[in-house]
């Protein structure tokens, strides 16, 4: 876990190298600001909590990201879904022909995936393995130039294909 602004290297500057040598990033802050989570996440966090966070969910956070899901505070995450609810038609057409580079099969995959569930989960709703739909989602991520779920479901509900 890291804090969006700690002094030398904040977190914000240090996510993207952590991100890159392989651990997972959770950011940590008394900072909710709607820039610092979109800096975040842009960086390849994974999630986003504020240090008010009760014990027991912080460690409950740890195991949830542990399993290859996000996870952020409620208020960051009502925000979001505020903000993806206002985007434009030019937004949602830009993430529509990122989106085309999928196949359908990914493409299936993908949606279930920004809907928020582990790969256990998305696999019994589209019939296919746990290890099938981790392969699916790495090729998806490496099509797509994401960094992680996180990123992959930003997209998605930039294009608005959830109902």
């Amino acid at each position: 876990m890291s804090d969006v602004r700690t002094p030398g290297v904040d977190g914000l500057a240090a996510a993207p190298g952590i991100v890159a040598a392989g651990p997972k990033v959770v950011m940590l802050t008394t900072f909710d600001l709607d820039e610092y989570v979109h800096e975040a996440l842009r960086a390849g966090a994974v999630g986003f909590l504020l240090k008010d966070t009760p014990s027991r969910e912080l460690a409950a956070a740890v195991r949830t990201v542990a399993a290859g899901n996000a996870m952020l505070a409620p208020t960051v995450t009502r925000r979001l879904i505020g903000s993806f609810a206002e985007r434009g038609p030019a937004r949602r057409e830009a993430a529509r022909q990122r989106l085309s580079r999928l196949t359908e099969r990914e493409a299936a995959i993908v949606r279930e995936v920004a809907r928020g569930d582990g790969n256990a989960e998305v696999g019994r709703r589209v019939g296919a393995s746990e290890a099938t739909v981790k392969t699916h989602v790495s090729r998806a991520l490496a099509k797509l130039g994401v960094a992680n779920r996180v990123q992959l479901a930003i997209l998605v509900h930039d294009a608005d294909l959830l109902e």
